[in-house]
């Protein structure tokens, strides 16, 4: 488990990951469509980066390069719905950590590279959802992302070395792959829903 403190920061936060082809964006679309204005969405960085026209590389300088790139404006897409929202929810479509599971050599260089360390970025969020990846059922993760370049072995291994990084929150939440993807995503709404009402909850010290 992290040794991380708690977040002091206001409104609440939680990520929403996991391996690609996960469901998660769904969820997170369809909770705001249900909730209104209780929650906003940060959007998923990488996907924003990528279909802007950010050069989508595999050189090892390179992908280092990028993933700053998307640590950094993860940071501040985060703090501008914070500030702008400061009623709301934000669900978090990844975080900070993510960026540890694509940098070459490892976790522990990505962190200290950035100044940082995993505790420190555990600590901005208030939970975590993991969705993993529908890979792990060898079901195709295309869904319609052009962004998305991972085979279902590579999805897979991805999958792993995210929930290894996430799982060390304190509050951490598996979504499991199941064959109904209406099952799954009803089952990470129904733990978004408990997570909000809980975490609003004055004095919550679980």
């Amino acid at each position: 488990m992290s040794t991380a403190s708690p977040p002091n920061h206001q409104p609440l936060r939680i990520v929403l990951t996991g391996g690609p082809g996960g469901g998660k964006t769904t969820a997170a679309d369809m909770f705001r469509r249900e909730i209104g204005d209780r929650v906003v969405i940060v959007p998923e960085t990488a996907t924003l980066l990528f279909s802007g026209g950010f050069p989508r590389c595999h050189n090892p300088s390179a992908v280092q390069a990028t993933q700053r790139a998307i640590y950094n404006v993860q940071r501040n897409l985060e703090d501008i719905h914070s500030a702008e929202f400061p009623q709301r929810v934000l669900l978090c479509d990844r975080g900070t950590v993510d960026g540890a599971a694509y940098w070459p050599e490892g976790p522990d260089h990505f962190f200290s590279s950035l100044g940082t360390s995993l505790a420190s970025e555990l600590a901005r969020y208030d939970a975590v959802i993991f969705f993993e990846t529908a890979a792990a059922g060898d079901i195709s993760i295309e869904g319609g992302n052009p962004t998305r370049t991972e085979s279902l072995a590579e999805a897979v291994a991805l999958d792993h070395r995210l929930r290894a990084l996430w799982s060390q929150h304190p509050r951490f939440h598996l979504v499991q792959h199941a064959t109904s993807f209406f099952k799954k995503i009803t089952f990470g709404l129904a733990h978004i829903e408990s997570l909000v009402a809980s975490l609003k909850q004055p004095n919550n010290t679980d």
